[in-house]
């Protein structure tokens, strides 16, 4: 029986839409699932999820805070690297910050910010400062970064005055903390620059004239805090910590479950992760294991 044209192009049409719904539809799925299910794979096809105690605690592959309910670290657990994403480690809102090497000075808030709900925004600088001076204080050591105040601020002056050929202000007739702001700071992070008393920033004032000028400061090179307890990653789902990151918290963490430390870094030792192939990447620690494997071997008591 002959069919017109038209006929057989829509019965073509038909079945390849049901030969490729079987195909992709069911087939593929299928097929996709059972190789899932091979021993070795089936955890890493779930979400690499892990359990504590019957009850999910998270996947080994996202990472995620250990504070308590007004925000602040909980002492007995390793703490994670910093997240851009969301309000923290949100999957669904994975991103970094984009700001850049730089990105050095803060936008303080305008002078009706309390009333209109306003709020600044914090420069690169300042966030990597304040996050080294807030581990530096939890660990018990010093956060001091170089270009970073000691009330963990950008170190950053506008400087006003005649620039020379070269750019520079050899004769400054004016100096402002552009990062700290009056009627929060009591005083700039240095009195003077060049002769000339430095003052604090006020909020709404454009400084645009003013010649930037980073000031290093008498911080070691090598700062305690190391760089990624105080720099987000580009997801801001990292599930791990350097080791260096892992020691610095070592002590902390056994304190506050009454053991020694070496039980502890006996613990961040059986997990560290090494370089993929021995070549690529950097040694590692998953927080959340190590989390779990403390709280299965040293619970905290009371």
């Amino acid at each position: 029986m002959s069919y017109p044209a038209w006929v057989r192009q829509h019965l073509a049409a038909l079945r390849a839409l049901l030969v490729l719904t079987v195909v992709c539809g069911v087939a593929y799925p299928l097929a996709v699932f059972a190789i899932a299910q091979v021993p070795g794979l089936r955890s890493r096809a779930d979400g690499s999820t892990v359990s504590l105690h019957g009850r999910t605690a998270g996947s080994a592959l996202i990472g995620q805070s250990f504070t308590g309910r007004n925000g602040a670290p909980l002492r007995q657990y390793f703490q994670s690297r910093p997240s851009e994403a969301g309000n923290g480690y949100d999957p669904t809102s994975t991103a970094a910050s984009n700001l850049g090497p730089e990105d050095i000075v803060d936008t303080l808030p305008g002078p009706k910010a309390a009333t209109a709900g306003e709020s600044g925004g914090q420069s690169l600088l300042t966030r990597v400062c304040s996050r080294s001076k807030a581990v530096g204080d939890l660990e018990g050591v010093s956060g001091a970064r170089p270009f970073c105040t000691p009330g963990g601020v950008g170190a950053v002056l506008a400087v006003f005055g005649r620039r020379a050929a070269d750019g520079t202000v050899p004769h400054p007739t004016g100096v402002v903390s552009l990062n700290e702001e009056q009627g929060v700071v009591k005083a700039p992070f240095i009195a003077a620059y060049k002769g000339v008393p430095v003052r604090l920033a006020r909020p709404g004032e454009d400084y645009a004239a003013g010649l930037v000028v980073p000031v290093r400061g008498g911080a070691p090179a090598d700062p305690v805090v190391p760089a990624d307890a105080v720099t987000a990653g580009g997801s801001g789902l990292d599930p791990h910590i350097s080791p260096a990151y892992a020691a610095l918290q070592t002590g902390r963490v056994a304190r506050a479950r009454g053991v020694a430390p070496g039980q502890v870094k006996r613990l961040v030792e059986d997990g560290t992760d090494g370089r993929d192939l021995g070549f690529m990447g950097e040694p590692r620690v998953n927080v959340l294991k190590l989390n779990i494997a403390l709280d299965r071997r040293y619970p905290v008591r009371g």
